[in-house]
């Protein structure tokens, strides 16, 4: 049957059925012209949604829940606690490390609660002429049960100690090479990378963290100098993947 004929045949069924051929030609166009519409929409919505999402491997803005609600805003933004304080290892290692329990218990194992939390128990005890108890927060009570400790601060016999399970929030491929060490004795301020922990309560990560960002930072210094001192920070690969 030629290509004539069967148009004929279609367009003999299509009036049959009550749809004239040209109206359903119009039909079969609007309906086709819906489809692709809806693709377009649907296309961009995915770009937009994709584009929302970091950089693959990024965990910028990542704010984990710790073990511990330790405040890095009252400890080095209030108290003004130096970083290297309790991250000494960012001085004389790749990693900066966290500070063991017996860092905490220098300050903790004098400090136990706000005065807020204490003076209570002070009034009581000045009122009924007794010793005051020791009165520790939750949050510090987690720090003396992690170590075993009694209400006292003692070994307590009946407590095992057990390590404090931080979560780390900046992790960096395994094929990225950072020394800490390198970047502190250039004179890198820890928020420059880390942003400004002061103020968080919860440590973020502020910085994506991505090649293309240390690269900038690395040519950005090599013009700018950083701490009032030129500086010469290397860009090739092997620096960072050895």
């Amino acid at each position: 049957m030629t290509p004539q004929a069967q148009r004929t045949l279609v367009a003999m069924r299509d009036t049959r059925e009550g749809f004239p051929a040209g109206e359903l030609d119009l039909a079969r166009h609007l309906l086709t012209m819906v489809l692709l519409l809806g693709l377009v929409v649907s296309a961009l919505v995915l770009v937009g949604r994709l584009m929302s999402y970091p950089v693959l491997g990024s965990q910028q803005g990542y704010e984990p829940e710790q073990p511990i609600a330790f405040s890095h805003r009252l400890h080095a933004g209030d108290l003004q606690i130096s970083c290297l304080y309790c991250h000494s290892g960012a001085e004389t290692s790749r990693h900066a490390g966290i500070p063991p329990a017996s860092v905490c218990m220098s300050c903790h194992r004098f400090v136990m609660a706000s005065r807020k939390a204490v003076l209570p128990e002070l009034l009581e005890a000045q009122k009924t002429n007794r010793v005051p108890q020791p009165v520790a927060s939750p949050e510090l009570q987690k720090l003396y049960d992690a170590l075993g400790l009694d209400s006292k601060l003692e070994p307590d016999p009946n407590k095992k100690p057990k390590p404090i399970a931080w979560v780390k929030v900046h992790n960096l491929p395994a094929f990225a090479c950072f020394d800490h060490r390198s970047h502190t004795k250039a004179g890198v301020d820890c928020r420059h990378c880390h942003g400004a922990v002061e103020t968080m309560e919860r440590v973020r990560q502020v910085s994506d963290l991505s090649m293309g960002w240390c690269v900038n930072c690395h040519r950005e210094s090599g013009r700018t100098g950083l701490a009032g001192k030129k500086v010469e920070p290397p860009t090739d690969c092997a620096t960072c993947h050895r």
